[in-house]
């Protein structure tokens, strides 16, 4: 068992490799969905882990796009940080860039809703409110619907980690609504 990084820890290796706001905003963002299902789902006790691989879960992206959840696992591995932090946050990459399928729970939640979040933060800034505090699951579906909405969200992937939970996509949307806005109170991120 390796170190089990503080989230001031954590948030200084992700600024080590991450500069660009949006990718630093994004990195928050999932922490506090990831946060926000670790309460939700009986998991309470592990909120902070859960975060924490949130917050590193796009830890290489910004460096190495074409070697994202690969180049992750060395730079984790080499800074001699818990594998479970490891697993989970290179996890989220599965049939994309690794063959690490999730099968903890928590690592099932971190692959359907990081694209999930891109989607519905994108549905939200589309309405006069600019909040998701008065965002109807109605309107993502009909987004969700619309394949070149938000075309970097792949709903392939939010599916198949749908289905990895067992959960109806409804249920993950209307989840996923719920944690985006309590992360906009609380962070005001969204």
């Amino acid at each position: 068992m390796g170190k089990i990084l503080t989230r001031e820890e954590a948030w200084e290796l992700l600024t080590e490799y991450n500069k660009d706001e949006f990718h630093l905003k994004h990195a928050r963002v999932v922490e506090g969905v990831m946060k926000y299902f670790a309460k939700e789902l009986g998991y309470g006790d592990e909120e902070e882990f859960w975060g924490i691989v949130g917050l590193l879960h796009d830890l290489d992206f910004e460096n190495y796009p074409n070697e994202h959840c690969i180049k992750s696992q060395e730079i984790l591995r080499d800074r001699g940080i818990d594998d479970r932090i490891n697993r989970a946050t290179a996890s989220h990459g599965y049939a994309l860039t690794v063959e690490i399928k999730p099968e903890h729970e928590m690592e099932k939640v971190l692959y359907a809703v990081d694209e999930l979040t891109g989607l519905i933060g994108a549905v939200a800034i589309m309405r006069p409110s600019k909040s998701l505090m008065d965002l109807e699951i109605s309107s993502v579906k009909k987004k969700y619907k619309t394949p070149k909405f938000a075309a970097g969200c792949s709903r392939e992937v939010i599916e198949r980690g749908t289905q990895m939970l067992g959960w109806e996509l409804e249920d993950l949307l209307q989840k996923t609504i719920y944690a985006l806005r309590e992360v906009e109170q609380t962070t005001g991120l969204v």
